[in-house]
Formats: C-alpha cells, sequence, structure tokens
C-alpha cells in the first residue's frame, strides 16, 4: 500500500453528492432531504441536476425525520442529510421513535462530523454521533475512511433493507482503496499486516493510524491496521482475530472515546479475548474552533497521539 502522505486527496462530500444524484436518477424510490445545508453537504448536486427528486425540508431537522419516515413508509427511500451534530442530537427522538423502532428504509448522513469542521463552532461539532446511532434498535452505522469507499457504502447501503446512519468528513482525506474494492456491511478490512500491536480504526482516524503505522514500522515496531467500517453491526470476530495475532489493541476514532469505537471494541475485547488495550480519542472536554492540525493535537488525535498511544500499550504488553 502506497504512503497515505502521497495519496490522492478527495472529499468524501463530493463523493456523496454525486453518487446521490446517481443513485436518484437510476431509482425511482430514492429522493434526496436537505435540512437547508445542500451547498455544505453537496447534495445540492441533486437539486442541481435532478430538482424533481430534491426535497427542501429547511432548518427543521425533526420535521425532515419524520418526513422522511413518511416517505419510506409508501415504499420509497429517503436520504436525509444535515450536519451530524444536528441528527445525533436536535433529532433523535424522531429517529428514534419513528425510524429506528419501525425499523423503516431511511439513510441518514452526518455531515461534517467529528472536529474538523471548517471552524463552524463546537455547536456544530459531533463528538457523541456513534454512540447516540450505535445504541438504536435496528440501527446500522457506518463510518467511511475514503472518497472509494463513500461510493462503494453508499450502492451498499442502497440495496440494505433498513435504517442507516453514515457519518461523513467534510474535509479531503487520502484515498486508501481502488475502484475494485468490495464493501460489506458488518464487514473490517485489513489495511495492513503486523505483529507487534493491532491498530483498530474507523472514518478519518484510519488513515491517521496508517501514517502513525508507518512512522512505528520506521522504529522497528510491526503494526496492523484494521480498518472499522461498521460500528454496527460489529465485526467481532476480526477484533477477536487481531487480538489473538498480536495480543495488544489501541482503537483511534475521531469522536469521544465514550460509547464509540473504542468502547465497542472494549465491550468485545472484555467478553471474548481480554487483552491490554488504550484508545485513542477526544477526552471528557468540550471542543471549539481551530484550524486542523492544531485542533488534531490539541484534542490528542493526531498521528502522534497514535504512535504514542502505541508504544505505551506495548508496555502494558511487556515490550
Amino acid at each position: 500500500m502506497k504512503s497515505t502522505q502521497l495519496a490522492e486527496k478527495v472529499s468524501m462530500r463530493d463523493v456523496f453528492g454525486e453518487t446521490l444524484l446517481q443513485l436518484s436518477v437510476e431509482d425511482e424510490k430514492v429522493y434526496a432531504l436537505d435540512g437547508d445545508l445542500a451547498n455544505s453537504t453537496k447534495v445540492d448536486t441533486v437539486a442541481s441536476n435532478n430538482p424533481k427528486k430534491f426535497l427542501q425540508m429547511g432548518i427543521a431537522e425533526q420535521n425532515m425525520m419524520s418526513v422522511a419516515a413518511g416517505l419510506a413508509s409508501t415504499g420509497l427511500q429517503p436520504w436525509a442529510t444535515s450536519f451530524a451534530a444536528f441528527l445525533s442530537k436536535r433529532s433523535i427522538d424522531q429517529i428514534q421513535v419513528q425510524i429506528a423502532q419501525p425499523n423503516l428504509d431511511v439513510k441518514i448522513i452526518g455531515a461534517y462530523s467529528g472536529l474538523l469542521t471548517g471552524l463552524t463552532g463546537k455547536t456544530h461539532q459531533a463528538l457523541e454521533d456513534l454512540a447516540i446511532f450505535r445504541t438504536l434498535v435496528n440501527m446500522t452505522v457506518l463510518a467511511p475512511a475514503d472518497g472509494v469507499e463513500v461510493k462503494k457504502m453508499m450502492e451498499a447501503v442502497h440495496e440494505y433493507k433498513g435504517p442507516v446512519y453514515i457519518r461523513l468528513a467534510r474535509d479531503p482525506y487520502p484515498t486508501i482503496f481502488d475502484n475494485d474494492y468490495k464493501f460489506e456491511i458488518g464487514k473490517a478490512v485489513l489495511l495492513k499486516e503486523g505483529t507487534d500491536i493491532t491498530i483498530i480504526s474507523t472514518g478519518t482516524q484510519t488513515s491517521r493510524s496508517l501514517e502513525a503505522a508507518e512512522q512505528l514500522e520506521a522504529d522497528g515496531i510491526s503494526v496492523s491496521v484494521l480498518h472499522m467500517p461498521t460500528i454496527k453491526p460489529l465485526d467481532k470476530a476480526a477484533i477477536v482475530k487481531a487480538a489473538e495475532a498480536t495480543g495488544v489493541i489501541v482503537t483511534a476514532e475521531e469522536h469521544s472515546i465514550y460509547g464509540g469505537l473504542g468502547s465497542a471494541v472494549a465491550e468485545v475485547l472484555v467478553e471474548e479475548k481480554p487483552v491490554p488495550m488504550l484508545r485513542v480519542g477526544v477526552k471528557d472536554r468540550n471542543s471549539e474552533s481551530g484550524p486542523n492540525e492544531e485542533m488534531l493535537e490539541k484534542y490528542e488525535i493526531s498521528p502522534r497521539h497514535i504512535v504514542k498511544a502505541v508504544k505505551e500499550a506495548l508496555k502494558k504488553k511487556g515490550l
């Protein structure tokens, strides 16, 4: 695999807009619902090129989810799009009661997730969305690592019947996968094999984990990187296999350390294969606006902090 630092960077939101347009043209049941953020989420691609499939819901996320539930109940497939912070907190009651409980075929797209949201401020940042959505019965929870995976994931989700939450990032990320990549809901992807330790990552942290692994290899540490694009249903077998292979785990996510990937992996390990483990994520603190690199450093989720966590975790293993 080529270095992530040299890989072409592609915006997830651009790929999302283009793919949703394609799906809306090819399938009469697909509709795009927008919470008055189409220019930011890139669902304006549908508005401009297939306007009959674009429904403007305004700044009213709770109503948008109710409309989505109504559309799904008639056999249509709505893709409801807004910032992750708004969907996971402002409209969670409607999502739980009207979509998740009746197991309706609504696709929920949380854009601008994590810390790096273009200086929008802490009211627009989502560090709790994975934790919230994975507690909902019937909800599938996904977090792609690059633009290629966004497209493959959306195509799989289009065929899947049931409620799905997809977490997307604002900025471009290195291209990890090639066009032959086959995404499967519920399956982890081993991106790099190693013998000393396994980094289990999701979403935007996967490219940073690969960068950290490159640095660690230069220090003589053999690192596996296991990408977990599906937070729910979790690939428990892959986690257990990783624990058996290397004996120590570090998780990495652009999310709170509470309730997200790290918590999900810890739950599996404590029940199936207890091994030393550390979590890289945002600790129990409020976020704020700032330049991307400074935010990564301040909130301790940069590649440098993943490297640090790996070395600390290896001490628990006795290396």
